[in-house]
């Protein structure tokens, strides 16, 4: 069950990439608007992000451009623009530092942070951290409260945008059980399908199942993770690193992959993925020593590929050269439901070689 005493928060900035072009471009808050690529409907670019005018249009982030074009007519695409989006992120989690120090970066729109310590009510430091971020941001944040870090995901989802929900140990049978599993940070829409194959859609019914059922169709580790979380059992603590072993971005499919038909799509996906990963550790001066994939596939079988560079590097273009021969080496055979790179084997900046910032040979 939930430590005692602790009180987490997750920060996750509304509709991040989308939010920071329309307070550069008012002119454009009613409208639908995706960010993706160079903003050319024509290319083969994907969504990064869209706004919730375009959402209402079915537009979801990893969607083709084109597709996004053919759902809303009246749609506004724009080339992303990952040095503003740098920009408000620096100042988002010095804002959120300014009300704890006791945070956990989880990539340029999210953080957890840990407010055990502090006096007051949940309520009253979750309004206390909105309001910095909007003083320095100019943008909305939706703030979950919860005893740990899976529950606040929770909470911080259920009130978008510019929500603020507080949730106790107490409250997961009555607020958490009725809302369908996929609402836990790790079940994908295939994972939803099987375990409703199996009867259960709804938290609730995940956490009265049968262990030797879910051990059955997913694995023994897997099973126990899926009635843990079910039942609102997280302990992991809020970590706070000074030196980040790896930084990664993966994405997990509305619908699956099909290797030949959108190779396109994955290609494109993976060129996104290696600049956020850039950006990423831009954002900390850290240089990569390995770049690596990970692929989940339709029947949940997951394979990782790795590959060592030369010379530490920073660079996007890097990145995605590496990512790409990771990618080439794996047999494409089965759907593709989740798709990450990695970078790893981190150095500070002080460690980095002069030559880590120029192109390098493989």
């Amino acid at each position: 069950m939930p430590v005692p005493g602790r009180r987490i928060a997750h920060i996750d900035m509304d509709a991040f990439y989308a939010s920071v072009e329309l307070l550069r471009r008012p002119e454009l808050r009613d409208c639908p608007v995706a960010i993706g690529g160079s903003g050319n409907p024509d290319s083969r670019a994907v969504v990064t992000t869209a706004t919730y005018a375009a959402r209402a249009w079915g537009v979801r982030s990893g969607m083709p451009l084109r597709t996004a074009a053919r759902l809303c007519r009246d749609i506004v695409f724009l080339p992303v623009d990952f040095a503003a989006y740098r920009h408000y992120s620096r100042r988002f989690k010095a804002a959120l530092a300014t009300i704890t120090p006791v945070t956990e970066d989880r990539g340029i729109d999210e953080s957890y942070a840990d407010l055990t310590a502090l006096p007051g009510s949940s309520e009253s430091i979750g309004r206390a951290i909105k309001a910095a971020i909007r003083d320095a941001t100019g943008l909305t944040a939706s703030v979950g409260i919860a005893p740990n870090k899976l529950l606040a995901k929770i909470a911080s989802d259920l009130d978008k945008p510019d929500g603020l929900t507080v949730l106790a140990a107490d409250d997961v049978a009555s607020r958490i059980w009725p809302l369908p599993p996929g609402r836990i940070n790790g079940i994908g829409p295939k994972a939803q399908e099987r375990l409703a194959a199996l009867g259960i859609d709804s938290i609730g019914a995940l956490a009265a199942a049968r262990p030797t059922l879910l051990q059955k169709h997913f694995g023994a580790g897997t099973a126990q993770w899926l009635l843990d979380a079910a039942r609102g059992i997280d302990t992991r603590p809020v970590v706070t690193e000074s030196e980040p072993r790896s930084r990664s971005r993966e994405t997990t499919f509305d619908d699956d992959l099909h290797p030949v038909r959108d190779a396109a799509r994955l290609r494109e996906l993976l060129a996104t993925m290696s600049r956020q990963v850039a950006d990423d550790l831009a954002r900390t001066g850290h240089g990569t020593r390995t770049i690596g994939i990970k692929l989940r596939f339709d029947d949940w079988t997951q394979v990782t590929r790795d590959h060592s560079l030369a010379t530490p590097t920073t660079r996007a273009d890097v990145i995605e050269q590496a990512a790409l021969q990771c990618l080439n080496r794996v047999v494409l055979a089965r759907r593709i439901r989740l798709f990450g790179v990695r970078a790893s084997g981190l150095l500070p900046p002080e460690d980095l070689p002069d030559e880590s910032r120029t192109p390098q040979l493989f």
